[in-house]
């Protein structure tokens, strides 16, 4: 509930504070005197546009503040998810606005967006108005009503996790078919391009191997001269090399016995020829492998051109790499070729998701035929005492082709006013009061059900008669009952009825004209109301007019 509210700098408001209660709260004053004004600056808290051209005259800056008892609002998460600090049980909502066109807001003395604050004051503050009034025929708002009385969260649960496993259906159908299409589109280049690397038949590793033979063919003649002369230098007609060494052995092991360091050093020269006859040994096997085979290259040659140029189409380096882009063209044409049977598949999972969807809608649907029966025979009660005895109220639930994240239900709420006309769209065919009583007969029903914000009516009273303004306000006195009521009104009988009474009025002085507002005591509101009644000359008639409707002796 709105526990105070504080404005200054703001249009005609010098400044201004009141207080508020529970309950159901009236709120009078001439036409001009600056109850817009006041709902103005009410909207600049729930996240309206900020027009600096609302800023007082000369003044650099307007403030509105706001203190809200949040008891049973349940905004606990919603201060958790945007980083707010939670006040335990109120919430102090400022905006400022200055001069300049700048805008502030703050809740809970934290700086916050409209993105915020919107959503956190609907959820404090209704004001109903002609426009409000469109939700009549808004089906989400609808639904949501119908929802609220037939108390159904269970079974919109189970819809919503069985509307979601068909949402992931339909998803991975129309996936795997976008693909198939995709792939048989490319079918033909991916079996081109998978026998190309099938008659290629690459193997890990032989391109190393290919590399290091080429570099072997193209350079024979040039490694096998080499090769020779290196043999030649171990033995020719002038000297043995390792004969030489040999005979250097023995001679140092023939004074061994009595040298320690020449048999040591026999030993080394003894590892050194084995090392070397090795190496000839060596030398002449490749002299005698290593030759000349143009065939041979050519065939290398081409076989390592072919690789480079598969490795270049498929962007990658390594034969290894074209193994892998092989093995991967093989199972894309295995899934091609399999496509079919996944295909079906997943239609099964659908057209069973979708079976079961339904079949939760249908339990939804039928907790909301209930919710609508009821809501229906409450309204056409409500409103007979609105001056529609012979109303009529349908709650007309149509199955929608396909389920969507709410159900199959399409609710259009059917009126008609008056004795034997068949009851229609009502925004076909309600007039504005009509549909005003018929939203506040919703509203006091659905008081019922849930823990209402504080509710503004504004001058929803236009055009009723005063038998009529009296059964309005009797209502609203009723839904005060669940929540705090506060309504703008200019009837007498509506004011009467408020448990307290504000006045608002303008005065002039040689700064300019100001709005007020004030609380007004009993006797007052007597003088206020008979205003209401008799207009500029107070009478004794309607002094005592305004006392019976206060109930005051």
């Amino acid at each position: 509930m709105l526990k105070h509210l504080h404005i200054s700098h703001y249009a005609l408001i010098e400044s201004l504070d009141i207080d508020l209660e529970r309950g159901y709260t009236v709120i009078t004053g001439e036409t001009g005197a600056g109850k817009s004004i006041l709902l103005g600056a009410l909207g600049l808290l729930l996240g309206a546009r900020a027009d600096a051209h609302v800023v007082k005259d000369g003044e650099q800056k307007c403030v509105v503040e706001a203190v809200f008892d949040t008891e049973g609002l349940d905004l606990a998460a919603f201060f958790a998810e945007n980083d707010l600090e939670d006040n335990g049980g109120e919430c102090i909502i400022r905006r400022e606005l200055t001069a300049t066109g700048k805008s502030r807001a703050f809740v809970n003395d934290s700086p916050v967006l409209l993105g915020v604050l919107k959503p956190l004051g609907a959820r404090l503050v209704d004001i109903h108005s002609q426009h409000q009034n469109l939700l009549l025929g808004d089906e989400d708002f609808l639904l949501q009503t119908l929802d609220l009385v037939a108390d159904n969260t269970g079974e919109r649960e189970a819809y919503a996790l069985a509307f979601t496993a068909y949402q992931e259906a339909c998803s991975a159908l129309e996936q795997v078919t976008l693909q198939a299409r995709k792939d048989s589109a490319e079918q033909e280049l991916l079996a081109f391009q998978l026998q190309q690397l099938a008659e290629f038949a690459p193997r890990e590793g032989e391109q190393q191997e290919l590399e290091e033979e080429q570099q072997l063919l193209a350079h024979a003649e040039e490694i096998k001269g080499n090769l020779f002369q290196a043999a030649g230098h171990f033995s020719n007609e002038e000297c043995d090399l390792c004969q030489r060494l040999r005979q250097c052995e023995q001679t140092l092991r023939g004074v061994g016995s009595h040298l320690a360091l020449a048999e040591e050093l026999a030993q080394r020269i003894e590892s050194a020829r084995i090392e070397l006859a090795d190496i000839k040994d060596e030398i002449e096997t490749q002299l005698e492998r290593v030759e000349f085979n143009p065939q041979r290259l050519e065939y290398v040659d081409e076989r390592l051109a072919r690789l480079y140029e598969l490795q270049k189409k498929h962007g990658v380096e390594t034969d290894a790499a074209l193994i892998a882009i092989q093995q991967q063209l093989q199972h894309r044409l295995d899934a091609i070729e399999n496509i079919d049977e996944e295909v079906a598949r997943l239609q099964k999972a659908v057209d069973e998701s979708h079976k079961h969807v339904l079949e939760k809608a249908a339990a939804l649907t039928e907790t909301r035929r209930k919710a609508a029966d009821t809501l229906a025979a409450e309204l056409v009660q409500s409103i007979a005492t609105l001056g529609m005895p012979h109303g009529k109220v349908v709650m007309q639930i149509d199955a929608k082709s396909e389920p969507g994240p709410e159900g199959t239900d399409a609710v259009t709420l059917l009126f008609s006013a008056n004795k034997g006309v068949t009851p229609q769209d009502v925004q076909d065919i309600a007039s504005g009061g009509e549909v005003s009583r018929l939203m506040l007969a919703l509203k006091a029903f659905t008081a019922r059900y849930r823990q209402l914000p504080t509710i503004i009516f504004d001058e929803i009273d236009t055009g009723v008669s005063g038998t009529m303004a009296e059964s309005m306000g009797r209502l609203m006195k009723e839904l005060a009952d669940h929540c705090q009521v506060i309504c703008i009104t200019h009837l007498p009988q509506i004011a009467a009825l408020g448990t307290s009474h504000f006045h608002v009025y303008k005065e002039e002085d040689a700064t300019g004209t100001h709005s007020h507002i004030a609380a007004l005591g009993t006797e007052e509101r007597v003088v206020e109301i008979a205003n209401m009644l008799s207009g500029a000359e107070l009478t004794d008639a309607a002094i005592s007019n305004a006392k019976t409707l206060l109930k005051i002796s």
